[in-house]
């Protein structure tokens, strides 16, 4: 993917750093997101419209926002590159990407979750990543710089030692998280393993035959990761100041919301996304170690920034995660 848009990225890395403050501020804003329980705080802001409340308390009136459904971090870079959206609502590793590439173009506003993921099997012979064969499909969002594929790259090094990073990296497919749910449920498909996400994971393991835990990301992170945090062109933000300051206080009301009444937010998320799940397995599953990680801080990403140096993957070590953040979220207490 990276390969395929890298002229799109070369473009944008010579448009975006020194863009002028002085241009016209949006009155659409467009922002994609994933599938999952990770994004139920902008299924809040959606609902409740929290963006135009804050852009409107600052100042900012008449903002309206248009949610884009995409199925993968890979898809909502391209789109930022495209111009077609604003803002996105996706992993770390998307995030850090596209601020190397663009040298400190693309920065983060606020993380909004960091919930488990989760290397889900439906074969009896996989216990471990040791047991991987050459044959063994593992599904991933976007293979190799998807946060689920760079978590695996990580086990990968702690498993099979540093030099061997990238050793399950030709195992994974690209599978949304909705069709590799589909493809553990087909007994028949050669997709037998998929790094899940909530609610998938829960489903999978509900649902399908056989599935069970192979590894998660807090066990290989050693704590929570952000999985979803909230980004844009620093062109965006400099022309947009008071629209970043009400993603960010749109965020924190919705997490304050899932936190306060948490059947309430599940609601919004039902009505929004159109899940069948029903109301108390969500609730359930949210009751699950790490499941209620709503933070704007974030959380984890400097060691998987460590690890894309390492590798190559970053040509930049960051300093400290503020240099891929906007001032915005400087107060936190992130890492």
């Amino acid at each position: 993917m990276w390969r395929a848009c890298a002229g799109a990225i070369a473009a944008l890395a010579m448009m975006l750093p020194g863009s002028p403050a002085s241009a016209q501020q949006k009155a659409e804003i467009s922002l994609s997101r994933q599938p999952g329980i990770f994004y139920m705080p902008s299924h809040i802001m959606e609902k409740h419209k929290l963006i135009e409340k804050h852009a409107a308390s600052l100042g900012a009136s008449g903002v309206t926002t248009k949610w884009i459904n995409l199925s993968g971090g890979g898809a909502q870079t391209d789109a930022l590159l495209a111009g077609s959206v604003d803002i996105l609502n996706t992993g770390t590793g998307n995030l850090l990407l596209l601020w190397d590439r663009t040298r400190g173009g693309v920065k983060g506003i606020v993380a909004t979750s960091a919930q488990p993921m989760t290397l889900i099997s439906r074969d009896p012979n996989i216990k471990s990543i040791k047991d991987f064969g050459p044959n063994d499909k593992i599904a991933v969002p976007t293979v190799k710089v998807s946060t689920q594929a760079i978590v695996l790259q990580i086990a990968a090094a702690e498993t099979f030692g540093a030099d061997q990073w990238s050793k399950l990296d030709a195992n994974t497919v690209q599978l949304g998280h909705p069709d590799a749910y589909v493809a553990l449920t087909n007994a028949q498909h050669e997709v037998r393993n998929h790094f899940s996400i909530p609610p998938f994971t829960f489903l999978e393991l509900k649902n399908v035959p056989g599935a069970h835990v192979v590894l998660s990301s807090p066990d290989v992170m050693g704590g929570p990761l952000s999985q979803a945090q909230f980004f844009t062109t620093t062109k965006f933000a400099d022309a947009n100041p008071k629209i970043v300051q009400a993603v960010r206080d749109a965020t924190k009301e919705a997490q304050d919301l899932i936190r306060r009444d948490t059947k309430a937010a599940v609601e919004i998320y039902k009505e929004v996304t159109g899940d069948k799940t029903s109301v108390e397995d969500l609730l359930a599953w949210l009751k699950e170690p790490g499941m209620m990680e709503w933070n704007l801080q974030p959380q984890g990403t400097m060691k998987f920034a460590a690890h894309l140096h390492k590798v190559g993957t970053l040509k930049t070590m960051p300093k400290a995660w503020t240099d891929y953040y906007l001032p915005v979220a400087h107060d936190l207490k992130g890492n």
